[in-house]
């Protein structure tokens, strides 16, 4: 049946029993192609009957689709001409993982992150009233998105402008981990409360039954329902703000939310549907592990195991298992996650200490403010959080943390390129933006054994620091040497002759070993500096290394703007050192999905490029008494 589905037009053709078939056909073609690529996989599964009513509803040439966070929009990107295209998805030159603008005109807004689409669904219908124009807007969240402060700032705003806006509550009780907080025990109660339900429809349909009534019996018959509404839902939360709450429905009943959906058109003002649906619905083992099969790579569909299992240990789960060992030490020790405690490796600390683990749900802001807190009551806060995420904790970071100089511990996971989730998900930012804070301490570690001794001394350190650490392998030069973390220092490498000064950050210091090896079959002396301390700098090392070499090197992955390389120069201008930094970074530019290597490779990251670039700078010539430490 999908074979017969090039566009949504076509799916206006088909019968009930054909979109069922059609529904199956397109879980197959989802966990095979996700087998074979990658990517999110359990709440594409989930959204599949609600993806064909709304193509069958709306029409998205005209209509507005906001999907929130946009990892669940696959198959609305089957459905609106990817199809062929599909096998690429989140590939380098491919098709994006999430809805993209230039990738077609059914996509109505760039989405990566959570808890954005009622607030960009309203600017949109919005701009339709101020045009005077006539399509509708849907916004579909998650109810875990929907945790998100932003997610009720524009429920605020939306309730109080009265505009057309329906906004799906996509219900499948989980984000990416299972939900937590108040919502989600709130939205429990709906789901669970069948006589509301019942009571609920049936006050309403003798309402609306009844032909022009005064305005006294509506009145009254207004507040029975208001009753009924306090008696069996506590707030009534969303009606309360001002929307038409209609559900809870049965996501995977097609028939029934295209009723719904052709309903909610004619009704005046902003409606929340809230749908039911499940997490990887189609494929057993997404159903049994809504979590593991969230975001996975290419798999065996059969057993759901990976095809390449990496067994090395990764900077995550060293990042999680140091914070287990401080907490032993130390009851003063807790750990915050905004729902990951999976992705940032923190489960190990859940479980051994849940009375000292705090998962605040999808809520970056509050757990930086909620960390501060803790801190001020002689606490010991460890937030572990994806760079990318941070980035909307900023101003938390600045006024409730590092103003007060508390000391709070920012595990910043994912720094630098992450790959095929591309642009939205890169933590390409965080030395740019971290660096201006005072009173805040960044280190970024070169391996698995410094990152476990850097988060040690954060422990004992006064005041706030941030660790910033890459996603996958934490065994890298694992033979190098282990200088303990003093504050401020850096350490020598390298020693091989006094030509190129490479200064290298965090990883990256697995490549500039080897660049400085094949440095030296090109007759090019190297000295290798591993930047461990990024604030505050080493500034006599700094000095002194610049001033004997001949050229100076910074490799980083962050933007150039901003990042380590730019400090560095900046610092040689105070001093009016006249020596020019040559950054290797990421440039003005936000960088697109593919793998990492190749990624490294495009812009000139990787240890050939490198290498390249610097042999160009120096004639050959022969250096000798190279010592490597």
């Amino acid at each position: 049946m999908l074979e017969q589905i090039n566009s949504p037009d076509d799916l206006k053709k088909l019968k009930n029993n054909e979109i069922k078939i059609l529904a199956e056909d397109i879980r197959r073609f989802l966990v095979d192609s996700v087998s074979k690529t990658g990517g999110h996989l359990a709440s594409n599964l989930g959204v599949v009957e609600l993806t064909l009513a709304l193509h069958t509803v709306f029409n998205t040439l005209e209509d507005k689709i906001v999907w929130d966070v946009g990892h669940q929009s696959y198959v609305h990107k089957i459905l609106t001409d990817r199809k062929p295209q599909f096998h690429t998805i989140r590939q380098y030159k491919g098709i994006s993982g999430f809805p993209k603008r230039y990738e077609s005109p059914h996509d109505h807004f760039d989405t990566g992150h959570s808890s954005t689409s009622i607030s960009a669904a309203l600017g949109l219908a919005s701009a339709r009233d101020l045009n005077k124009d006539k399509y509708a807007v849907v916004a579909v969240i998650g109810d875990g998105a929907l945790t998100g402060g932003m997610a009720f700032e524009a429920l605020n705003h939306a309730g109080q402008s009265k505009k057309n806006l329906i906004v799906i509550l996509n219900d499948n009780e989980m984000s990416i981990s299972e939900n937590v907080g108040g919502l989600s025990n709130y939205l429990n109660k709906i789901r669970t409360n069948t006589v509301y339900s019942k009571v609920k429809g049936d006050v309403e349909n003798l309402i609306t039954s009844i032909p022009a009534i005064g305005k006294t019996v509506i009145k009254t018959a207004g507040k029975a329902k208001d009753c009924i509404k306090y008696l069996f839902v506590p707030g009534a939360l969303f009606e309360e703000l001002g929307f038409k709450y209609i559900g809870p429905i049965d996501g995977h009943n097609y028939s029934e939310i295209c009723k719904v959906l052709k309903s909610c058109k004619n009704i005046p003002g902003p409606i929340l549907l809230h749908v039911m649906t499940q997490k990887g619905k189609g494929y057993a083992l997404a159903e049994k592990f809504p979590d593991k099969f969230h975001g996975v790579n290419p798999f065996k569909i059969e057993t759901g195991k990976p095809i390449s299992s990496n067994k090395n240990i990764t900077y995550s789960e060293v990042a999680g298992n140091t914070l287990v060992a401080c907490a032993e030490k130390d009851k003063r020790v807790v750990a915050i996650t905004a729902a990951m405690p999976g992705g940032t490796g923190l489960s190990p600390f859940a479980k051994r200490f849940p009375e000292r683990f705090f998962d605040v749900g999808i809520a970056e802001q509050h757990a930086v403010t909620f960390a501060a807190g803790m801190a001020v009551s002689g606490y010991k806060p460890c937030f572990a959080v994806y760079s990318t995420f941070l980035q909307r904790a900023y101003d938390q970071v600045v006024h409730d943390v590092c103003l007060q100089n508390l000391p709070v511990i920012f595990l910043i996971d994912r720094a630098g390129l992450v790959g095929n989730d591309g642009e939205t998900h890169h933590g390409s930012f965080d030395i740019s933006f971290l660096s201006p804070v005072p009173n805040l301490t960044i280190m970024s570690p070169k391996n698995g054994w410094e990152l476990e001794k850097m988060i040690e001394f954060a422990m004992q350190h006064h005041g706030p620091v941030a660790i910033r650490y890459p996603r996958g392998s934490a065994i890298t030069m694992e033979n190098s040497i282990k200088n303990p973390i003093a504050l401020g220092k850096s350490e020598i490498l390298y020693e091989g002759g006094n030509d190129a000064f490479i200064i290298a950050v965090g990883h990256m210091n697995a490549y500039a070993l080897k660049i400085c090896e094949e440095l030296k079959e090109k007759s090019i002396g190297s000295t290798l500096c591993n930047f461990r301390f990024i604030k505050p700098m080493d500034e006599t090392m700094l000095i002194k290394q610049v001033k004997n070499h001949k050229k100076v090197y910074v490799i980083e992955d962050n933007a150039k703007i901003g990042g380590v390389g730019s400090q560095i120069q900046a610092l040689l201008n105070n001093y009016r050192i006249l020596k020019e930094v040559n950054t290797i970074g990421l440039p003005d530019a936000f960088i697109e999905h593919g793998d990492v290597n190749t990624l490294y490779q495009l812009y000139g990251l990787s240890i050939e490029e490198i290498v390249n670039r610097i042999t160009e700078d120096f004639a050959s010539k022969n250096f000798k008494n190279i010592r490597i430490r």
